[in-house]
């Protein structure tokens, strides 16, 4: 999932390069440009390629406030929960649609819920609490390590698990199939299957390399906080209120690096943030790159009519 970043780059000047980016969803892809996106999914029964096309008019995503250094990490956060979230659920809708199957917002709205609360409990409260069990002192340096490398280990083994399941393997290979789209763009080729089949599966700017760097950042952000610990309460309350801080640091890191990707020093730097990708990729077939393309060119052609 490339994260954008700031007028196409053949639309008309402006004082920023912008670059496109993207997210897998259920049987398709979701693109992301400045001002406009779009989400093509393949239905299940008719093989048609459906295109939902929306302009980004909130002032979360054109007002000069979300663009500042470190404010626009924050920004791409609720972005993935507005723009994602509602992608994702076009989605579902299409395909159940496509099968004959009814999804009403009560049933959407609980399984959202649950999946955020059983997050926040996976990733910020067992590691907080197996890190007490194992240290003792919330205040120590030794808890905030522990329980950080808990975090990394949980992180990373749920996607290995949940890679395994068939439907989870498809949204990778979705994944995939967007970041060889966005690839072959940025390379200058022309958006064709043969073209894009042969671009890599890894991106720099990639959602998944943002997790590894918001675990790095983590790790040297709570350090700092630990001294100031009075109890068990207060680490839970500073993980969450430290969230914002976290990533807008982490988001500025894979700007920066994806700006000098290659750079020897950079590079050396971008293997954990390319590497974990393959966590969360896969090889897409040829259909799954022709709807990738799709939604690529539909975003496009919204952000061309509004240069024009």
């Amino acid at each position: 999932m490339p994260l954008p970043e700031g007028p196409p780059p053949e639309a008309k000047p402006s004082k920023e390069k912008f670059f496109y980016g993207g997210q897998a969803v259920i049987e398709g892809v979701m693109m992301r440009g400045r001002s406009h996106y779009a989400v093509a999914v393949r239905m299940p029964r008719t093989a048609e390629i459906r295109v939902e096309r929306g302009e980004l008019t909130a002032p979360i995503y054109n007002h000069p406030f979300w663009k500042l250094p470190f404010v626009r990490g924050l920004a791409l956060l609720a972005e993935q929960l507005h723009l994602g979230m509602k992608s994702l659920i076009w989605s579902a809708n299409m395909n159940a649609t496509g099968q004959d199957i009814e999804i009403g917002r009560r049933e959407i709205g609980i399984s959202i819920g649950a999946a955020l609360l059983g997050s926040l409990l996976l990733f910020i409260g067992l590691p907080l609490l197996i890190g007490n069990l194992a240290v003792h002192k919330s205040s120590s340096f030794q808890f905030v390590l522990v329980e950080g490398v808990i975090r990394a280990v949980l992180v990373l083994g749920y996607l290995l698990v949940i890679a395994q399941l068939k439907d989870v393997r498809r949204v990778f290979q979705y994944h995939g199939a967007e970041h060889k789209t966005i690839n072959t763009f940025e390379a200058g080729q022309p958006l064709e299957v043969s073209n894009v089949r042969r671009a890599s599966l890894l991106h720099p700017r990639c959602g998944t390399g943002f997790l590894v760097v918001v675990l790095v950042v983590s790790n040297d952000v709570f350090p700092a906080v630990a001294a100031f610990h009075p109890n068990f309460l207060w680490p839970v309350v500073s993980r969450l209120l430290g969230v914002p801080v976290i990533a807008g640091v982490s988001f500025e890191g894979i700007r920066l690096m994806a700006r000098f990707k290659d750079n020897p020093v950079v590079k050396v730097l971008l293997w954990p943030v390319l590497g974990t990708q393959k966590f969360t990729t896969r090889e897409p077939t040829d259909d799954m790159l022709e709807v990738a393309i799709a939604a690529f060119n539909a975003a496009r052609e919204g952000e061309e009519r509004a240069a024009a």
